[in-house]
């Protein structure tokens, strides 16, 4: 259920008898067609499971059930939309940058100490965001916001990605993050107060990096 870009802050779903999209509450902006759109309790395609471990990360992010057969314009808040496609690998994301995704995408929840240790834990509290992460598998589609738009770079073993953890949006592939330490360039010109720090992302996958560092 690919999504067809209208512009750079709006996209369009078809929506088709037997399949689902999942979508925030509030993104629908207009639709045509015999659309329906339920409050979801279950935490997406991830279950009850995927639904209590976003509320114990503060990151309860009401979704709706999309269904029937249509075509539905998404956006949010007007932050530009980047749609990600999906052939197996696994794609990490917060909650609140989802704006919707297939039905058909695996959807759980990682605890981001699982993969980046305690600078994974770390990263929580630095940028604000919840220490787990959504993470949504399969062959599918999902669509993603951001700040100022998305540029993709790729990581490989030989070149890991150092990323400002506010800049940071998702990543996809065999990829593991570290939290890092390190003078920025706001200290060298007496704009920062305390320590810098970098998320480095190294192995072999893709990193989205909004074009501004102002949170959702």
């Amino acid at each position: 259920m690919p999504f067809t870009a209208l512009n750079s802050r709006m996209v369009e779903a078809r929506i088709t008898p037997g399949q689902r999209m999942f979508s925030q509450r509030g993104a629908m902006l207009a639709y045509r067609g015999e659309v329906s759109f339920t409050p979801n309790i279950q935490g997406g395609q991830g279950g009850i499971g995927s639904m209590i471990g976003r509320r114990i990360a503060g990151e309860a992010t009401p979704l709706m059930t999309v269904e029937g057969s249509g075509t539905v314009m998404f956006g949010h808040g007007g932050h530009h939309v980047h749609v990600v496609d999906l052939t197996g690998e696994t794609l990490y994301v917060e909650a609140d940058r989802l704006l919707a995704f297939d039905g058909s995408l695996d959807q759980g929840t990682m605890f981001m100490g699982s993969q980046g240790g305690v600078m994974g834990m770390v990263r929580g509290q630095v940028t604000g965001q919840g220490l787990f992460t959504t993470t949504l598998k399969g062959h599918g589609s999902a669509a993603v916001m951001a700040h100022g738009g998305v540029i993709e770079l790729p990581i490989t073993h030989q070149r890991p990605v150092h990323v400002d953890p506010q800049a940071y949006v998702a990543h996809r592939g065999d990829v593991r993050n570290k939290l890092s330490t390190a003078l920025g360039w706001r200290d060298m010109v007496g704009r920062g107060s305390g320590e810098a720090f970098q998320l480095e992302l190294s192995g072999q996958g893709t990193v989205y990096v909004q074009a501004s560092e102002e949170k959702l």
